[in-house]
């Protein structure tokens, strides 16, 4: 297999979400394999300070404010990149919220708000990009899913709601957009090394010790572990791949986990 397949010279990438965090470590992966990325966030100071940190690392990206849950500001937003960068080739719908809030306690508007980033947000910008990739003959879309696509846990009802949604619409999309030569995949990311789950990781912290306990591999995962697989479904290496979430989780969801002593 020629190393040409993963690479995305030439390629324009937006990546949602993009000004840290796992966006970040994604959106500098598809540039070190030769894409051209965008990122968006919710507001000037997140755009800001993601832009400088890019820079800091010897990144150079364009960045914009944009709130992914509005469907005039996506639609402004796609057609500037068009105008600016080049037509979305790769499109990451990365940006999410998650609420920790016991169901029964959690208020029906919060419930709708995490739905509307992590699920609606996702259908509204892969709608406003897939018009330009059937006339360019070609697309990738990654949709950011999660491990609660597939298991429920405490707290997360809303989340793993709208994950769950995330990957039938992933796979929804493959099948309506195939014929155009669209591929939309889901990474499923594990428990990763993010500044959100620092104090979870703490040496002696209850759950930290669960996780790695729960995980094959022994240990949470890093930023760096999600650059590969998105390589692999932005690239031509998965011109066949479509409507699959590729879990990233370090063995968790194939586990059954260790028998108590």
């Amino acid at each position: 297999m020629s190393q040409n397949m993963f690479s995305l010279e030439g390629k324009v990438a937006l990546v949602t979400g993009a000004s840290y965090g796992i966006g970040m470590a994604i959106a500098k992966g598809l540039m070190d394999a030769g894409a051209k990325v965008v990122f968006n966030d919710i507001n000037e100071e997140l755009v800001n300070k993601g832009i400088a940190s890019y820079k800091e690392a010897g990144y150079t990206v364009k960045g914009y404010v944009c709130d992914v849950t509005n469907e005039a500001q996506v639609n402004e937003l796609v057609k500037t990149i068009e105008k600016e960068v080049g037509v979305i080739d790769i499109l990451v719908n990365n940006a999410g919220i998650i609420r920790r809030i016991p169901m029964i306690e959690m208020s029906a508007d919060e419930f709708r708000k995490v739905v509307d980033v992590d699920l609606n947000a996702p259908f509204i910008v892969s709608k406003a990009v897939i018009p330009s990739m059937i006339k360019k003959g070609h697309g990738k879309i990654i949709n950011i899913c999660s491990m609660m696509s597939e298991l429920g846990r405490e707290t997360v009802s809303a989340y793993a709601a709208a994950k769950g949604g995330l990957k039938m619409l992933t796979r929804n999309i493959a099948s309506e957009y195939g014929e155009f030569n669209i591929q939309c995949n889901g990474i499923g990311p594990g428990y990763i090394e993010t500044p959100q789950t620092a104090p979870l990781r703490v040496e002696g912290h209850p759950f930290n010790s669960f996780i790695i306990s729960k995980t094959p591999a022994a240990r949470w995962g890093k930023t760096d572990d999600l650059v590969g697989p998105a390589v692999f479904l932005a690239s031509d290496a998965s011109n066949f791949v479509n409507g699959h979430i590729l879990y990233v989780d370090g063995g968790i969801l194939a586990y059954i986990g260790k028998q108590p002593k």
